[in-house]
């Protein structure tokens, strides 16, 4: 189904005269553009409706001139706009809505909707973005860790990262940066001013035009650990990409028979098992479906969101001061890593069952 076709699907279900996204997300998934000013917003500054045939924008009169020319510039819609002083983007969007509407955010009279379902699974305009933005968030994230030395600090490697993505036109939503201290002790290594010492675990989740790549890399100092502290970081290296291995072979075969996050996450917590690290799942997410969000869905136990395909999925298991991720694309015909340069060493992992072999990205012994 086309973008347009899930949009006349909702209205119908819904009995709805027309339907409006605000939130970057999906203001982005329709428009291919951005209506972000203020990041610490979860609503941007202008709405995207849909009423059956054509596309309205509504902004006030200070990003009109700037939507029109530079995010709209290839889209067709007609941009409204609102004097910045006389009412909220809410209000603007409510007096415009052919009733009755929804939206994705609070707008006095209309009905609440969950813009999700409508992002999945991936058109092919998405597709290509993504093969981009995956191949250049991992030529991004490996040029700076190639560069890495015990002495820099986590907070200097994560300045390095969001300009390294910054300079390809790529945000980064998170940005991980821990050090063989901090990355043992938590799950989520937000950087500090701690040098990263014998290795170092760095992790982004990068944006551009709506869509979402997440990788995670391994660089270690050879000059810093012991022969056994490397054997051991390797051994829960391997151990955090076989249950990645696991999860994406689960979540092929669910893909093709319309199963469920709770079953892909059965088979991660099999496969946790088997590598001898059984409750390792407990102390961080296992990942989920990717696309204009960081997660689309987050897999729990008893999840009950479809596994669709084509459709991107990070999945990210953990085992105490390891971690594996990346981006992959599952679909009917293709099945591969988004987030790969070709240039960083793997090494071909094989599900359980044999039906899928990856090449995952190896921990990088760096010798200074």
């Amino acid at each position: 189904m086309t973008k347009q076709d899930r949009l006349d699907a909702l209205l119908a279900e819904r009995d709805l005269g027309s339907v409006w996204f605000a939130r970057p997300n999906s203001f982005a998934w329709l428009t291919g553009a951005s209506n972000v000013v203020d990041r610490e917003t979860d609503v941007g500054v202008a709405a995207v409706g849909y009423d059956g045939e054509a596309l309205e924008v509504v902004t006030n009169n200070v990003e009109a001139d700037r939507l029109r020319e530079e995010e709209l510039d290839d889209v067709r819609a007609h941009v409204v706009e609102f004097p910045w002083h006389e009412k909220s983007l809410a209000e603007a969007v409510a007096e415009r809505a052919p009733g009755p509407a929804g939206a994705d955010f609070d707008a006095p009279g209309l009905a609440s909707v969950d813009a999700s379902p409508l992002r999945h699974p991936l058109t092919p305009e998405d597709i290509e973005a993504y093969r981009d933005l995956g191949g250049e968030t991992a030529e991004a994230v490996e040029a700076v860790c190639r560069e890495l030395r015990p002495g820099d600090t986590e907070s200097e490697v994560a300045s390095a990262l969001r300009v390294a993505l910054s300079a390809r036109g790529i945000e980064a939503p998170v940005a991980l940066v821990g050090g063989a201290e901090r990355a043992r002790k938590y799950r989520h290594y937000t950087p500090t001013d701690a040098e990263l010492g014998g290795y170092a675990l760095v992790s982004v989740t990068a944006e551009r035009g709506g869509l979402h790549a997440s990788a995670t890399r391994t660089v270690a100092f050879e000059s810093e650990l012991s022969d056994e502290a490397l054997a051991e970081l390797r051994e829960r290296h391997r151990a955090a990409r076989t249950v990645e291995v696991a999860a994406l072979a689960a979540t092929r075969e669910a893909a093709g028979r319309g199963g469920t996050a709770g079953e892909v996450f059965a088979a991660v917590r099999n496969a946790y098992d088997r590598v001898g690290h059984p409750d390792e799942w407990r102390l961080h997410h296992q990942g989920g479906a990717a696309g204009y969000a960081g997660r689309e869905w987050v897999a729990t136990p008893d999840s009950a969101a479809p596994v669709t395909a084509p459709m991107a999925y990070a999945w990210n298991p953990t085992v105490q001061g390891a971690k594996s991720e990346d981006t992959v694309l599952v679909a009917e015909e293709e099945f591969g890593v988004l987030t790969d340069t070709g240039r960083w060493p793997t090494t071909a992992v094989e599900s359980e069952d044999g039906g899928v072999e990856l090449e995952c990205p190896d921990v990088l012994v760096n010798s200074a």
